[in-house]
């Protein structure tokens, strides 16, 4: 069974945090400038308080208007967040992000952030397994 790992090991376990007394804003500038569909939400001692994805910028700016980017990415943002390890197996992730119909999961080890997977992220990782099975198929009936 392939594990979060095996994601991790290919795009890295950097993360893309903000705290939670920035404006609204500020976070929809840190999404833009590094294309990512979403922050995590961390305190001043590291711990995960909450994540802020582009669909709670839609939300907020649908109901508020542009006012809501005056918000504090606390009042905007999901704090019951959704987490997996770098050992659970990515049917089990792929199963949770579609059950809770969210695209992000940030991965915590030893009570500490390490790392975040998107939806994207599995797609593409699931992709290139097939790819590699078919490969290897087409080179079994090839060479029998």
């Amino acid at each position: 069974m392939t594990t979060v790992t095996a994601i991790l090991n290919g795009k890295g376990r950097s993360v893309i945090t903000i705290s939670p007394q920035r404006t609204l804003r500020e976070a929809v500038d840190v999404l833009a400038e590094r294309r990512v569909g979403a922050l995590v939400v961390t305190g001043v001692d590291g711990a995960v308080l909450g994540i802020l994805s582009e669909r709670d910028v839609v939300r907020v700016l649908a109901g508020e208007g542009p006012r809501a980017l005056d918000n504090t990415v606390s009042r905007v943002m999901t704090s019951r967040v959704k987490t997996c390890t770098p050992y659970d197996t990515l049917d089990d992730v792929m199963e949770m992000m579609t059950a809770g119909r969210f695209r992000h999961v940030p991965v915590m080890e030893d009570s500490r952030l390490s790392g975040i997977i998107s939806i994207g992220d599995v797609v593409k990782h699931r992709l290139a397994e097939f790819e590699n099975e078919h490969q290897a198929l087409r080179e079994y009936i090839a060479t029998a």
